[in-house]
């Protein structure tokens, strides 16, 4: 019975010093491994320095950072005319960052400084050598391509942001379509699929989209594709069509306001909400709020601002000797009589000024001189694609198409 009880007392301190000599083992490579992915940058070693690491504050500026600095005999303004050439230094902004690489000897001394203003570049100024050197470097940007598609599970902006999508491609699509597509219109469950490419800093760190090559989305049951290309290539003027070479671009928005909701629309006996009275209604009402920037809806010069009791602070523009859009109940105008406007210029801000019930625009739209309901109107198109081009653009997008239809119609 002994010699049994000894041999398990000597088992059981063997496995014991398998188990305590396993640990140290993975925490070891744990610890060898992490510091060697953060000791360099911007091509110095940082082993080498003490290392400071900061953002501008409000109120700093090249001169009270480095004043603060053991420089040596150096004055602030000697090296910011010696840099001059390579940066101006008022033009460090608060929020940016900023590295500072000082000696590891009881000077202290600033040997590096290190300004970055945006995510991709960066200034250094060198200060060991007698003479201050001061360079500007971007660091190495990968492209990836992507293509993400299927059914929307939410607006557009849900969608792309959980797929990791940046939302300034929301944006942009929103820009594209605004002819086409009221993306407050779409349904969970439409489809759609965007092919674009991101920039990857140090093929690690996402800085964003590139491009978008091409995008489908489906709108009230049809399937609305857009394809950037170039028509003049001396102009370089990108234009977006539809799979068969029609232009997205209208000569009319289709909405002066981005996000709004439609609550009224043109009719000839509607109940007045204020006056509480039939009356004809002749203009379309978006809902937005207070503040939101109303756009003119095609290019043109403004015939008319102005206040009255009903309509409040309005702006009328004509657009030529056929079309002219007015905009009603604004808290401010923006635009003054006799200005050329643009497609997609803002003109004013909603308000509910006049007789409204609450914050909103309402768009009136005349065509030879009658208002008439601009929702039914068959609007004219914008450029359409050459007949020279479209043999080429047509090849151009099949591939294109293709990977489109291959994920959003799954």
């Amino acid at each position: 019975m002994k010699k049994v009880l000894i041999i398990l007392i000597v088992l059981t301190s063997i496995l014991s010093c398998n188990e305590s000599n396993d640990k140290p083992e993975a925490k070891t490579k744990v610890k060898t491994v992490k510091p060697i992915a953060e000791n360099s940058d911007f091509g110095f070693n940082y082993s080498e320095f003490n290392v400071v690491q900061d953002t501008i504050k409000r109120g700093d500026n090249f001169g009270t950072i480095i004043s603060k600095q053991n420089i040596g005999d150096r004055k602030v303004f000697e090296i910011v005319k010696s840099v001059r050439d390579t940066f101006n230094v008022r033009y460090i902004r608060p929020n940016r960052a900023y590295t500072m690489l000082r000696s590891k000897d009881k000077t202290n001394k600033l040997q590096v400084f290190v300004y970055q203003p945006d995510a991709l570049n960066y200034y250094v100024f060198d200060f060991r050598d007698t003479t201050i050197v001061a360079y500007k470097k971007t660091r190495p940007i990968t492209i990836r391509r992507r293509t993400i598609g299927g059914v929307l599970k939410g607006s557009l902006s849900e969608t792309l942001g959980n797929a990791g999508v940046e939302a300034a491609l929301a944006s942009r699509i929103t820009k594209i379509y605004s002819w086409s597509i009221d993306f407050f219109k779409l349904k969970k469950g439409d489809r759609f699929a965007v092919t674009f490419t991101e920039r990857f800093i140090n093929d690690s760190v996402y800085n964003g989209v590139e491009d978008l090559e091409a995008s489908f989305f489906e709108y009230k049951g049809k399937i609305i594709y857009a394809f950037p290309y170039v028509q003049n290539a001396a102009s370089g003027q990108v234009g977006y069509y539809d799979e068969d070479g029609k232009t997205l671009k209208n000569f009319f928005l289709k909405t002066p306001i981005k996000f709004s909701r439609l609550t009224s629309r043109f009719s000839m006996n509607r109940y007045h909400p204020v006056q509480h009275r039939w009356k004809a209604h002749k203009g379309t009402d978006y809902a937005a709020p207070r503040g939101t920037p109303i756009t003119t809806t095609a290019s043109g010069t403004v015939e008319r601002t102005g206040y009255t009791a009903g309509n409040g602070n309005y702006v009328k523009v004509k657009h030529n000797g056929t079309y002219s859009t007015q905009y009603l109940h604004m808290s401010k105008i923006l635009v003054r009589r006799g200005q050329h406007v643009n497609q997609g210029d803002v003109i004013g801000r909603v308000g509910s000024t006049g007789l409204a019930t609450g914050p909103h625009v309402c768009y009136r739209f005349w065509k030879n001189g009658r208002q008439v309901d601009a929702l039914k109107l068959k609007l004219p198109g914008g450029e359409p694609m050459r007949s020279a081009n479209r043999a080429r653009f047509l090849t151009t997008i099949e591939p294109l198409k293709f990977e489109l239809d291959s994920v959003g119609n799954l």
